[in-house]
């Protein structure tokens, strides 16, 4: 896997142009090199020792024409698989000579196949078959024969190899009936754990199924009782198709109606078949393509894995909003839709006077008097206000009145007067007053009052 684990080069395209009305001729054009192979010889073709190196070659014939000539091949397997293309080049004209090789290392088991060789340009051409076969070991077992014992119980593995998948074959051979607990480890790792009941000898199986060409060893391993571990099994296996597949989904938020700004997530997930390395992939928003992000997988285990991402959508007013995740080189996801619902915002509370409730009264004897008031200030619901008393002018009173919700608060003042007319302003601080008047007291009553029972 890399950036854009999907992404492969883009094919190659070749074509040829003439101009109108003309017609290249047949007798001008440069003949294709001619190409032969000689049978694949395999050496040593049979073998009865391990491990085994067996060469095979063949011998490609090139007849050029002049100039450069690129040759290409590549080698075909009993087993289904292909190595991958060579080339080389021969330059001039005339018959050119290249033999070309390939070795494989046979460790342990009885095998036989066979290996061909394949030219692919400038001719395509296959040779005849190579056969060749090794066997290692007693012919009453199928495989590498090395039993290792620990006490009363043995093990012993081999590996049989088909197209992208391997089966593990083990012989557990015990003196008597017994229960064996064992275990299967590929490259070092556990793959597998069981028990069996053994009458003297039982084979036991695993199947590798990788998604992808692999290759290593497996190894039979007895846990009790006693401790016994068989040889190493090699194996090379081969996938006609080991890319690994990676798609992406998303899900939308759930519609939601209530108060705005409000921040809504979309989440989306990220598979790959198998494999391992950084995948890009990007959000799409509206239509609108956002920057590449990256996530890893550790391929860890054969199959399939996923990545949780996620991407917010902040929203201010009613609307919906569209999210997909485009892979870099691979495909798109399915776009999905978000909703978003703002209610009204409720009004702003208000306050004002209640003009009809403002009373004030002088009162006393000249020269000491006083001014009182009362006054009611009405809100529609919960709100916070100052109220303030102005009398001729000068601030008597003030106060903070709270409202919890609508409802009537009433405030009042009483301040030292000089017995004179004057006016009290009722007023609420950013929010408009109202101003009354107040009569002025009648001194020389006041005074012939005060006289009359001085007299008497």
């Amino acid at each position: 896997m890399a950036a854009g684990l999907l992404a492969t080069p883009a094919a190659a395209a070749s074509g040829s142009t003439t101009q109108a009305g003309k017609v290249a001729s047949s007798s001008s054009a440069t003949p294709r090199p001619a190409v032969s192979v000689s049978k694949t010889k395999a050496s040593p073709s049979s073998s009865d020792e391990c491990p085994t190196r067996v060469t095979f070659s063949s011998r490609i014939k090139v007849k050029a024409y002049g100039g450069k000539t690129t040759v290409a091949y590549r080698w075909l397997r009993g087993n289904g698989s292909k190595s991958a293309v060579k080339t080389f080049v021969v330059k001039g004209k005339g018959v050119k000579y290249v033999t070309a090789k390939e070795s494989s290392t046979f460790k342990g088991g009885d095998t036989k196949g066979w290996q061909a060789l394949q030219v692919l340009a400038p001719r395509k051409v296959t040779s005849a078959k190579g056969y060749f076969k090794v066997s290692c070991g007693d012919d009453e077992w199928d495989g590498d024969k090395e039993v290792v014992n620990t006490g009363t119980v043995g093990a012993q593995a081999w590996v049989d190899e088909r197209n992208c998948e391997a089966t593990l074959i083990g012989r557990i051979t015990t003196s008597g009936t017994r229960w064996v607990r064992y275990q299967w480890v590929v490259n070092g790792r556990v793959v597998d754990r069981d028990a069996v009941r053994v009458y003297g000898s039982r084979k036991v199986y695993h199947v590798i199924r990788p998604h992808e060409s692999l290759r290593g060893w497996a190894a039979l391993q007895i846990l009790s009782p006693g401790d016994a571990s068989s040889n190493r099994a090699y194996f090379k296996i081969w996938c006609r198709d080991s890319s690994p597949k990676v798609s992406a989904s998303v899900d939308a938020p759930s519609n939601y109606e209530g108060d705005c700004p409000v921040t809504r997530t979309f989440t989306g997930t990220i598979s790959a078949s198998h494999g391992r390395g950084e995948v890009k992939y990007r959000w799409i928003r509206d239509g609108v393509a956002g920057g590449w992000q990256s996530v890893y997988f550790d391929g860890r285990g054969y199959g399939h894995q996923s990545r949780s991402v996620s991407d917010s959508w902040s929203a201010s007013a009613s609307g919906t909003s569209r999210r997909s995740i485009e892979i870099y080189g691979g495909p798109t996801s399915g776009t999905v839709e978000g909703k978003v619902t703002c209610k009204a915002a409720p009004p702003a509370s208000k306050a004002w006077i209640q003009t009809e409730t403002i009373s004030v009264n002088q009162t006393g004897t000249c020269p000491t008097s006083s001014v009182s008031g009362t006054g009611s200030v009405y809100a529609t619901g919960p709100i916070k206000v100052t109220v303030t008393w102005h009398v001729n002018d000068k601030k008597v009173a003030s106060e903070e009145l709270v409202f919890t919700s609508a409802g009537t608060k009433s405030v009042s003042f009483n301040s030292t007067s000089d017995g004179k007319a004057g006016t009290a302003r009722f007023g609420i601080d950013g929010g408009g007053s109202d101003t009354v008047s107040y009569k002025a007291l009648d001194c020389a009553e006041a005074t012939d009052k005060a006289a009359d029972k001085t007299g008497a």
